[in-house]
């Protein structure tokens, strides 16, 4: 027996209103490549392409990660980007690799990628890989070379050297610029500065101890 126009209408109406699927990484892009053109004032979900006419072989090709990070820093550590800022090639494809270098003792401070799954692999060294889920559980492992973690999108992390030479890690993300929220930058170097009694409350702790601590991040 045929539908009646009513039950055709509200099934099309639910169908049209349920949750499509999501996309776990950058759009799929629709042309072979879209080198960036990082000049553009216009960027949405990627950068315009570049004139195929323009496109040579070194735009498909990137050394931005073969030398070593500096490690003189306050964190003891150093992330090299290979996002589509660095590498434009990379634009629209949902791809992009970081190469973190961590000194003995150093740390890749707690941080997420609000747009990125992170996976990873240690080439050198003796590393502590952390992270936290959104219920507070903490999951934790030491790493040596070889071995490899998945962070996933969004959720609190980091990597510490616990060896005693240097650490090398090559991280993956499923985003031409996964972005990074570094937690104590977010927190207590932001521009404008979050408000003391905002982070006082926060972390329940005196306008001293906030003060001293945005001193180290000022």
């Amino acid at each position: 027996m045929a539908k009646s126009p009513l039950i055709l209408l509200f099934s099309t109406l639910l169908l049209l209103s349920s949750p499509l699927p999501s996309l776990s990484s950058d759009p799929d892009p629709l042309q072979d490549f879209c080198i960036a053109d990082l000049q553009s004032p216009i960027s949405i979900t990627g950068f315009p392409c570049k004139p195929a006419s323009n496109v040579t072989s070194n735009d498909f090709f990137f050394d931005g990660l073969a030398k070593e990070g500096d490690t003189n820093s306050p964190f003891g550590s150093s992330v090299l980007q290979g996002n589509v800022l660095a590498f434009p090639a990379l634009n629209t494809l949902g791809l992009s690799m970081n190469r973190v270098d961590i000194a003995p003792g150093g740390l890749n401070p707690p941080h997420s990628h609000p747009r990125a799954t992170e996976t990873g692999v240690v080439i050198q060294g003796k590393l502590l890989v952390g992270l936290i889920s959104t219920s507070n559980v903490f999951y934790a492992k030491n790493l040596t070379a070889g071995e490899m973690f998945v962070i996933p999108r969004g959720l609190v992390h980091f990597q510490m050297n616990i060896g005693e030479e240097k650490a090398l890690i090559f991280t993956a993300f499923n985003s031409h610029l996964p972005g990074a929220v570094i937690v104590s930058l977010n927190l207590f170097g932001s521009r404008p500065s979050v408000p003391t009694d905002v982070l006082t409350k926060a972390f329940q702790v005196e306008q001293s101890v906030v003060d001293q601590i945005k001193s180290k991040f000022g």
